[in-house]
């Protein structure tokens, strides 16, 4: 009975049990179902949204013309007043068809852009999953997934922008084109409307122009993998202008063909090691009837890069920079026989920006465009090392950011080697010993170029430089003087030379101010300005730079009534001379940048390729600052400015003084140099400059002439120089005194009072230095004899000095004028002297010396008159 009993209570308890596990159970379900059914709502909702959010967006889009697809727009260029230019389109291209397209090239370009093409309806559900993912992760935009389809729709009917309606429509058009055309058809359309670089376009042409080849079947695989590689970035993987980046391009391509199985892995091996110089066929000009196509090709490239358009079939209006005045004169002072001789493969570029915005207002590509091979566009591509061009660059203008150095930094220019022992040498084989950084500068002093390079360190000089657009990825120590492993182009030295002239701020130098698409958007393709280093040290390198032109190495590019700073730069050859059978200092390139505050313009001088004739004689190495006289005299007005900062302060310093000092009232005015200082960082003391006495003049003598009625003065001087002039003082004996200044060794008193006494004090003065007086006395007969009277004092003196030690102020000292340049050595003079902020040159005022016999005024109606004898 209790067994039974235990048995019905455990199996009560076991419903029991079960019950509430079926009602756990039943419970969880409802809470998934729950989840499971607010998850398909918000599903539904998301999907409804994106409905209506795609269907908004395509509603605008443009209809599928066939007349595009086959036919491309051509695009319009505008100038810098918005008068057309020219037009680009309808050239440059060989159409194919489908059956011409060689199997490799199909699978290379399939293999690089849409491996699935012939499995899906235009839009790759796998490859766009794929970038959505990675949009997420990285920001939109960040990957693409584009089909050829989708990418011949942009192409053809939509603008660049990476945006929500724009993917919506090209997808939209991208289902639409796939319902009417063939997978073979929108292969042809793509093949035939990608863009290879120098103004190439479609695969036919392309590998005409590259490879010489007029059948595409001939292509071989790395040949075809390059073609396919390049429209990602045509001008990035332009073969002749990158030919590394074209070969790590073309090894992508090999690997992709390989991992999607149209080639083996040993294929792609094997391809991979063909040089891309073995393939390439001479390079040749594309023909045009473009004007101004040096700019116009900067135009293309800007538009390509910045905008990932098409120039030549987009329809596009573009707004440029151009001055066509100023382009024209370009190119005329380019083919003109006035500058150049008739040296084989000599060639010239020029660049010239606005020095306030950055903007390009022309471009010289080169001599006789028509008859070079491929008219190689010297004026934006890198044609050489920059020479001492490149010193305000890597050099003073970090020692002035960073150390603060001012223009009166004394530097030894002596001896020196390279941190490994090499030997440096200036460009005449001379020393100067220490000497002020402009003077370094305005030189163009190789020792002390590398010391300042020193001083500021690699590293932040490359700094310095790359934000100058210098580009960069290291720099050694014979960069400081201008042998830079990586070449420049003029373009980019203008760029760089601008942000001084514009107060440090650096604006990258560009063509294109905006595009306008067909359907009415507009893209802005102006750079923004951005600041690169303190307006004290644009405006000390400016300063600097001015004395180079008004004194220095650049004198012959200075434009009267035009404010100009620049640089001179050559290159020498070096041992790499005697493969030409040419001397080490042969000189292959010459170069003058210099700047206005309205115009900035680098020139180049140099040769198309080495050669034993390649090397610039005297008269060609000016050539670059003939140009750029030439040039700014024709376009700049001379209005504007270099206006001093806060942050500099002008100072008079004694010449020579290390660290240096200021000029006192004493120092001779051949002795001063007013320089610049970063403000706070200026000297206080006063140079310890005493005034010198100058010997006495002798043989002092006063006579008078009864017959003549007249005093005749006469003296000797033995230390006389053209600097030399004689104050003579003459005081009657009622204490009235006249004072007369001579380079003569006479002077004769016409007239004087009857029985007056006069005493004559006779001083040498040169400069700020003046003589104890020599005195005499003479008394004329007749009338009423007056008392014995003092020596007359030089000005400064007090009357009841007896003169035998003039008034350190004496001499009628002054202040320099405002545009007065003080000093010597050429350059280190430095600047206008009356702007300074403390301080004051000495200049001597004193009397001039008269041509005509002078009449003082008379007293009591007897004046003596005083007439100047002959030098002696």
């Amino acid at each position: 009975m209790s067994g039974e009993y235990r048995s019905r209570l455990e199996r009560k308890q076991a419903a029991k049990q079960a019950k509430q596990k079926k009602a756990k159970k039943k419970k969880g379900a409802s809470w998934l179902k729950t989840i499971a059914i607010a998850i398909l709502l918000m599903i539904a909702i998301g999907a409804a949204g994106g409905v209506a959010a795609f269907a908004y967006f395509v509603k605008d889009a443009p209809p599928l013309d066939e007349a595009k697809i086959k036919d491309p727009l051509s695009s319009t260029v505008y100038d810098m007043n918005g008068k057309k230019v020219a037009e680009l389109g309808g050239y440059k291209r060989t159409y194919i068809s489908y059956k011409d397209v060689p199997k490799v090239l199909e699978n290379a370009v399939l293999a690089t852009e849409d491996a699935r093409f012939y499995e899906h309806h235009g839009i790759d559900i796998v490859r766009l999953a794929g970038a959505v993912v990675a949009n997420i992760q990285e920001g939109f935009g960040a990957e693409g997934g584009s089909t050829i389809t989708q990418q011949v729709v942009k192409m053809t009917f939509l603008s660049s922008k990476k945006t929500l309606e724009r993917k919506a429509q090209e997808a939209w058009l991208a289902l639409q084109l796939e319902q009417k055309y063939s997978k073979h058809e929108i292969l042809e359309m793509y093949l035939n409307k990608i863009y290879y670089s120098d103004g190439i376009y479609g695969v036919a042409r392309a590998a005409e122009y590259y490879f010489g080849k007029t059948n595409l079947k001939e292509l071989t695989l790395p040949e075809a993998a390059l073609l396919a590689g390049m429209p990602q970035s045509p001008n990035r993987y332009n073969p002749y202008d990158h030919p590394e980046a074209a070969k790590k391009r073309r090894d992508t391509v090999l690997s992709l063909m390989a991992k999607h199985g149209f080639i083996s892995q040993e294929e792609a091996e094997k391809a991979k090691q063909v040089p891309i110089k073995s393939m390439l066929a001479e390079r040749k000009k594309p023909q045009s009837s473009v004007p101004y196509d040096a700019f116009i090709d900067e135009v293309i490239k800007e538009v390509t890069d910045k905008a990932n358009v098409n120039v030549f079939e987009d329809g596009l209006k573009i707004y440029t920079t151009l001055d066509q005045e100023a382009q024209s004169y370009v190119e005329n002072l380019l083919n003109s026989k006035q500058y150049f001789t008739n040296k084989k493969d000599l060639q010239s570029a020029i660049a010239l920006v606005d020095t306030k915005t950055g903007a390009i207002r022309a471009l010289g590509g080169g001599r006789n465009r028509d008859d070079v091979e491929f008219g190689f566009n010297y004026a934006i591509q890198p044609v050489g090392q920059p020479g001492s061009a490149i010193k305000p660059i890597l050099d003073y203008g970090p020692a002035i950011e960073y150390l603060k150095w001012s223009t009166a930094h004394i530097i030894v220019d002596e001896p020196y080697t390279y941190s490994d022992g090499t030997p440096i040498r200036n460009a005449d084989r001379d020393y100067k010993g220490p000497v002020t950084m402009r003077y370094a500068l305005t030189w163009s002093r190789n020792i002390p170029a590398l010391k300042t390079f020193q001083a500021v360190g690699k590293e932040r000089a490359q700094e310095f430089a790359n934000r100058l657009g210098m580009g960069f990825d290291h720099v050694e120590e014979a960069y400081s003087i201008g042998g830079v492993a990586r070449y420049v182009s003029p373009l980019q030295m203008a760029g760089a030379y601008s942000a001084f002239g514009n107060n440090g701020l650096y604006t990258k130098p560009y063509a294109v101010t905006k595009i306008v698409f067909p359907d009415g958007t507009e893209m802005d393709l102006k750079p923004k300005p951005k600041r690169v280093m303190h307006d004290y040290t644009a405006y000390m390198i400016t300063d600097m730079l001015k004395s180079v032109v008004r004194s220095g190495t650049g004198q012959s590019a200075n434009v009267p009534g035009v404010e100009v700073a620049g640089k001179t730069g050559t290159t020498n050859y070096g041992p790499s001379g005697a493969q030409f059978g040419l001397p080490e200092s042969a000189v292959p390139d010459s170069w003058f940048v210099g700047y206005t505050p309205n115009y900035t313009a680098a020139v180049w001088t140099g040769f198309s390729k080495r050669s034993s004739t390649a090397n610039l004689d005297r008269e060609e190495q000016r050539i670059s600052r003939s140009l750029f006289k030439a040039l700014i005299s024709h376009i700049d007005d001379g209005s504007g400015e270099f206006e001093r900062p806060d942050s500099v302060v002008k100072l008079p310093i004694k010449k020579g003084t290390n660290p240096p000092k200021l000029a006192s009232k004493y120092t001779p005015a051949s002795e001063i140099t007013y320089e610049l200082f970063v403000r706070g960082t200026q000297p206080t003391e006063v140079a310890k400059d005493e005034p010198k006495e100058l010997p006495s003049v002798k043989g002092l003598t006063a006579s008078y002439d009864q017959a003549a009625n007249a005093i005749s003065v006469t003296w000797s001087y033995d230390e006389q120089t053209d600097n030399t002039l004689f104050e003579v003082r003459i005081k009657d004996h009622q204490g009235h005194t006249e004072t007369v200044t001579t380079k003569d060794l006479a002077i004769t008193i016409a007239n004087p009072a009857p029985g007056a006494s006069y005493t004559i004090a006779v001083y040498a003065k040169e400069g700020e230095q003046i003589s104890k007086p020599a005195i005499t006395n003479v008394q004329i007969p007749g009338g009423e004899q007056g008392d014995e009277t003092s020596p007359p004092t030089p000005d400064g003196a007090s009357d009841g000095e007896d003169g035998d030690s003039p008034d350190d102020n004496g001499g009628n000292h002054g202040n320099d004028d405002d545009n007065n340049d003080s000093g010597d050595n050429g350059g280190e003079d430095g600047n206008d002297a009356g702007d300074a902020d403390q301080g004051g040159g000495n200049n001597n005022g004193g009397a001039t010396t008269p041509t005509t016999p002078v009449t003082p005024p008379t007293k009591n109606g007897n004046g003596p008159g005083v007439k100047i004898g002959n030098r002696q």
